[in-house]
């Protein structure tokens, strides 16, 4: 495993990275963005060091947050992370963490089994930019030809009716997430662009879709990274 260091995630509570598995900015808004609202059953596909999963828990404790991944290194990274956390905090709830495909839902879950499935994919797709040598860090960045039609297909298995799906992506694939989501019938309803200034295009959109929504999809005031908004998530 490459070499380990830990990261702050939300007040004292920290997580165990790597080359290899880190997290960015995008995880830590989206942690914000797919916060459960009350005591919910979450699953994070493609949870990689455990980041989202761990600030979901620390910021919502009446969830149960379960995360999921393909490369044993990240979840045992992740479970270290879970064990600092309730040896520090026995009285706070910790996330769970499995080896799992989520391109084989059945093997995560019984079907209708969360009330939210959150997912921070690989942006690039294939074929496109520098492919590393590292095949963890090639399966984190670029996807799969499947990897947009799998991942949907996993969230609506996973989801119970009227679930909730959030993710984030670059703003070049909203058609191509739009499309799969209509595929197998997860409806857009929450959609917040990510901008590093107010005079520059989106970098980042985060979308929250339901199982089986009614149409209507509410576009939000776009978030700055040097706004009060955007240092208040990071100051959590």
């Amino acid at each position: 495993m490459a070499e380990e260091r830990w990261l702050p995630l939300i007040g004292d509570v920290q997580a165990a990275v790597s080359d290899v598995h880190r997290f960015g900015a995008d995880a830590l808004l989206l942690a914000h963005f797919a916060a459960p609202k009350r005591a919910e059953t979450v699953c994070e596909l493609g949870t990689g060091c455990g980041a989202i999963a761990l600030r979901l828990c620390a910021a919502s404790p009446a969830a149960a947050v379960h995360g999921v991944d393909l490369a044993p290194e990240a979840i045992a990274l992740a479970r270290q992370s879970a064990a600092a956390l309730a040896a520090a905090h026995p009285e706070r709830p910790r996330p769970t963490f499995a080896a799992a495909d989520w391109r084989q839902p059945r093997t995560i879950a019984s079907a209708g089994s969360f009330d939210r499935v959150v997912c921070n994919p690989p942006y690039f797709p294939p074929g496109s930019g520098a492919v590393s040598r590292s095949d963890a860090i090639r399966l984190a960045r670029h996807e799969q030809p499947d990897t947009l039609p799998s991942l949907c297909r996993a969230a609506v298995w996973l989801l119970r009716f009227g679930g909730t799906f959030c993710l984030c992506h670059r703003p070049e694939r909203l058609p191509s997430v739009l499309e799969e989501l209509a595929a197998v019938g997860l409806q857009p309803k929450r959609l917040l662009p990510v901008q590093q200034r107010p005079d520059t295009p989106p970098w980042l959109f985060l979308l929250a879709a339901v199982k089986g929504g009614r149409p209507g999809l509410t576009w939000e005031a776009p978030l700055t990274m040097d706004s009060p908004a955007c240092r208040a998530i990071y100051g959590e």
